[in-house]
């Protein structure tokens, strides 16, 4: 009977040793712990739209000439002298620096195909200007102006808002509370509780397409009354979708 209560005695003591053994040789047992978590989170997710509309506040206008001459010092000289003028004389009118902009400026040969070779007979210059105009009462003079000093090449006339920032934040805003409103109203109905929002993005649209003017005569006016010139309005959208965690 003894030797049977010595038994677990002496298990004890060797487990009690080789603790402290190895706690006082500093060894430490390789110790293993995976620990694996699992969320479970339900999204709902709900679209709003915002839209702007806006007044347009700045004309845009294509002006250009196209010189044709025997060699490049000729065409280039008489291009650049045109468009000078055309410059200087648009600042009189009270057009800035800032709003007058050279989109392009090409030099190219002139080829004769009749010849059934490609000879050069000459050579061609095209410069264009895009002009951007504040005060809609200035369009007309400054269409006659360019074609005076010698523009062959005038561009369709269109409308755009020159810094839509603002109004794209407003249409933003407008979206936020649209979406969130539509999102209370189908949890509401749907039985669902919304948590934190998780996720807010927004649907990339592409900027307002440029309204191009409209010429409007007068009722009743004989044809050689000036057109009256309309920019009309356009819609700034934006639209953005908003993620709810539900519990």
């Amino acid at each position: 009977m003894a030797k049977f209560l010595l038994k677990p005695i002496y298990a004890v003591f060797i487990i009690v040793l080789s603790f402290w053994l190895l706690n006082k040789l500093n060894i430490s047992l390789p110790l293993s712990m995976v620990s694996t978590v699992t969320n479970k989170t339900d999204v709902f997710s709900v679209s709003g739209e915002g839209k702007v509309t806006v007044k347009p506040d700045t004309a845009q206008v294509s002006l250009g000439v196209t010189i044709q001459g025997s060699t490049v010092g000729q065409v280039q000289t008489k291009a650049n002298e045109i468009m000078n003028k055309i410059t200087a004389d648009l600042k009189k009118l009270g057009i800035s620096d800032k709003d007058i902009q050279t989109t392009s400026y090409n030099l190219r040969p002139d080829y004769n195909y009749q010849t059934g070779s490609q000879k050069i007979v000459g050579y061609i210059a095209d410069i264009t200007l895009l002009l951007k105009i504040k005060d809609f009462q200035k369009i007309n003079n400054a269409i006659d102006i360019a074609t005076s000093d010698g523009a062959n090449q005038v561009g369709g006339l269109s409308f755009i808002v020159d810094d839509p920032t603002p109004f794209e934040d407003k249409a933003r805003q407008m979206a936020i509370n649209d979406a969130k409103k539509k999102a209370q109203t189908l949890a509401s109905q749907a039985g669902l509780n919304l948590g934190r929002v998780i996720n807010v993005m927004e649907n990339q649209q592409p900027q307002p397409r440029p309204i191009f003017a409209q010429a409007v005569k007068t009722e009743g006016a004989s044809p050689t009354v000036p057109t009256r010139v309309e920019p009309g309005s356009t819609e700034i959208v934006v639209n953005v979708t908003i993620s709810y965690e539900t519990r």
